[in-house]
C-alpha cells in the first residue's frame, strides 16, 4: 500500500516484520510501525494522516496473530512514553503500554489490590480492549476511565458506558488508540497482596505452558453452546474440557500444537506458521463441534492476509 506519511518525532518504520512483536513469533511485515514519543506526536500524526489509511493499535503482542502476508496498514505501538503508572490512595493510573503484571505489584506497594492482573500476559490498555481477566475478576469491575485518541486525533474519555464490557470483549472505537487508564481497585495488606500473587504465579506455572510461545488462552470458555459473551453467560464449562473431550490435547499441524499441559494453550514449537497456528485453532474448532454440538469462539485476535 502506497500512501504519504506525516512528520513525527518518534520513529517510523517501512515494511516492519511483525514476527519478532508477538508473542508467538510468526507473522509477516505492517506497510509501516509508528512509535509515538509521546501523546501529542501521536495526536499530530493521526490528525493528518489521510483518513482512508487503515491504522492497527498493537499492544504487546500477547494475544495476536498476524498472518504470514502481513498487514497493509500503519501499525502504531506505544512504548516507554506510555508506561507510567501512578498511584492516588485506591486509584491506579497507568500507561496503556504498562504491563499488567507491573501494575499488579506496584499497585499492590501502595495497598490497592489489582493482583487479577499480576498473571494476565499483555499490557494494560489489551487488558481494557479485552475485558482481561482471571481468578473471577475483570478489568471492567476496576475500570474507571480510559484516555484515547481517537482516528481523527481527537483526544476523548471514555467511560464503563462507553466501552459496554461484555466477557473478552469491549467496544474501544475504530482506529482509536488507548494513551492512559483509570482503574480503582480495593484496598489491602501490602504483605497479603504480593503473597496472593506468589501463590497464583504458582499455580499458573503448575498448570499452563509458560515456557513455551504461546499467546494465552485460544479460544473463550464456552456460555451455554457458544461462547458468545453474553451478560448472562455462565463459564463453569471450560474450552480446555472440550478440547480434551475431542480428543485433541497435544493436537499437531506444522510447527503449531495444543499443549499437552494446558489443552487450551495453541503454540509453537519452534517453526510455526500463522497458516499453521490458525489452521490449527480451525480445525479444532470444528472437531470440538462435530464431536459435542459447541462452537469454540477465538480469544487470540488473528490480524492481516495469508501469504
Amino acid at each position: 500500500m502506497s500512501f504519504d506519511l506525516p512528520p513525527v518525532r518518534g520513529t517510523l518504520t517501512a515494511n516492519k516484520d511483525l514476527s519478532a512483536l508477538t508473542w508467538l513469533r510468526v507473522g509477516g511485515p505492517a506497510d509501516w510501525l509508528f512509535q509515538p514519543a509521546d501523546v501529542d506526536d501521536l495526536s499530530a500524526f493521526l490528525s493528518a494522516l489521510d483518513a482512508a489509511v487503515p491504522v492497527f493499535p498493537m499492544g504487546v503482542g500477547s494475544n495476536l496473530i498476524v498472518r504470514d502476508g502481513g498487514l497493509r496498514a500503519v501499525v502504531i505501538r506505544l512504548g516507554r512514553g506510555f508506561n507510567a503508572i501512578e498511584i492516588d490512595g485506591d486509584t491506579v493510573t497507568a500507561g496503556a503500554a504498562a504491563l499488567d503484571a507491573h501494575v499488579a505489584r506496584k499497585a499492590a506497594d501502595a495497598g490497592v489490590d489489582l493482583t487479577f492482573l499480576r498473571t494476565i500476559p499483555g499490557a494494560v490498555g489489551g487488558a481494557v480492549r479485552m475485558n482481561a481477566g482471571c481468578y473471577g475478576s475483570y478489568t471492567a469491575d476496576v475500570f474507571v476511565a480510559a484516555h484515547v485518541i481517537l482516528r481523527d486525533g481527537t483526544p476523548a474519555t471514555l467511560k464503563a458506558d462507553d466501552l459496554n464490557f461484555r466477557y473478552r470483549q469491549s467496544d474501544v472505537p475504530e482506529g482509536a488508540v488507548l494513551t492512559h487508564v483509570t482503574l480503582r481497585g480495593p484496598k489491602g495488606d501490602p504483605e497479603a497482596l504480593h503473597a496472593r500473587m506468589t501463590d497464583q504465579l504458582a499455580k499458573r506455572d503448575a498448570t499452563q505452558p509458560t515456557k513455551d510461545r504461546s499467546a494465552g488462552s485460544t479460544f473463550r470458555n464456552p456460555a451455554g453452546f457458544s461462547s458468545t459473551g453474553k451478560a448472562d453467560d455462565v463459564h463453569d464449562l471450560k474450552a480446555w474440557k472440550v478440547i480434551d473431550d475431542a480428543g485433541l490435547r497435544g493436537a499437531r499441524r506444522g510447527g503449531a500444537q495444543m499443549s499437552e499441559k494446558h489443552s487450551n494453550f495453541l503454540i509453537n514449537t519452534g517453526d510455526a506458521t500463522a497458516a499453521d497456528l490458525e489452521g490449527l485453532g480451525e480445525e479444532v474448532r470444528k472437531k470440538v463441534y462435530d464431536s459435542s454440538g459447541i462452537t469454540l469462539e477465538w480469544e487470540i485476535m488473528r490480524i492481516g492476509e495469508p501469504d
